[in-house]
């Protein structure tokens, strides 16, 4: 999918409004002073919010390109327990261990985003890997190299939602690049597990329904977020009007060359992704 966009070498130049996100050099200056707010916030509040990430006219661009892909965009039903793994069957039955939750998204998968759009060379971006790298206080950060996984585009259709679920990474990366008319809040129940417990009793009334303690931020088209998504429970809110609401999805690893397993990638991208697979196992097996 051609752009028009300058052909730099790093998408950044062209999309981030760095007169307000500096990103291009953090190690000195506004770019230096403006990476340890970042680092401060997301050790505090386990998130970090940049409202107008991406400059007007490159979001635009951004969000023609998204909708224009959307009619090879598959319409998944994705059913999921909270920790988005198989449910545990030695589990009491009203254990949230046990409870699957469903929502319907339109999902493109790495795959099926074309290697010359602007949102896969943004995602490619080594100023952005780095950036993000620095914000997390990672030694190493990695691009995710499944061919599924590595960058989504998730759209939202009126009437949807995304159910309760922790990430299965410690950050979540997500660039919104068209918000929904109403409705589409991003919420979750900040720091609610760590790597030994579970705030089991914030965590059962929240699926229970009572939000009083969830919380939520501002987020308008453009908008870019690192969220701790591994440890606090989140998801959206329904999706009212007309609009589809769409959101980009970047995985990174520590480790390098991460692909997630088969039975993963079909329990999130269904039979297109299962068929790939079969068909890959058919002519390995006949070789």
């Amino acid at each position: 999918m051609a752009n028009s966009f300058t052909k730099h070498s790093d998408m950044v130049l062209n999309l981030v409004d760095l007169e307000r996100y500096p990103i291009e050099d953090l190690n000195q200056g506004e770019g230096a002073e403006f990476l340890k707010k970042c680092q401060k916030q997301m050790d505090e509040n386990g998130w970090c919010n940049f409202d107008g990430f991406i400059r007007p006219n490159a979001l635009a661009a951004l969000k023609q390109e998204a909708n224009a892909l959307q009619p090879t965009a598959e319409t998944l039903t994705i059913k999921r327990n909270i920790y988005q793994g198989k449910v545990d069957p030695s589990a009491p039955k009203d254990d949230p261990r046990r409870r699957e939750y469903t929502h319907v998204a339109s999902q493109l998968a790495d795959d099926q985003i074309p290697d010359d759009t602007l949102i896969q060379q943004l995602y490619k971006s080594e100023k952005l890997t780095d950036f993000i790298r620095r914000v997390q206080k990672k030694p190493v950060l990695y691009r995710c190299a499944d061919e599924f996984q590595a960058l989504n585009i998730v759209a939202l259709h009126p009437g949807s939602w995304h159910a309760w679920h922790y990430d299965t990474t410690e950050c979540t990366v997500t660039l919104l690049l068209q918000a929904a008319e109403k409705g589409g809040e991003f919420a979750f129940l900040p720091n609610s597990r760590t790597d030994e417990t579970e705030d089991r009793e914030a965590v059962d009334q929240l699926l229970a329904g009572d939000m009083s303690k969830a919380k939520t931020f501002s987020r308008g088209a453009g908008t870019f977020t690192l969220f701790r998504g591994g440890y606090s429970l989140h998801g959206v809110t329904e999706v009212e009007g007309r609009q589809l609401r769409i959101t980009s999805i970047m995985t990174y690893s520590e480790e390098p060359d991460t692909i997630l397993s088969d039975d993963v990638n079909i329990r999130i991208y269904g039979k297109r992704v299962e068929r790939i697979l079969a068909a890959r196992k058919q002519t390995a097996t006949v070789i």
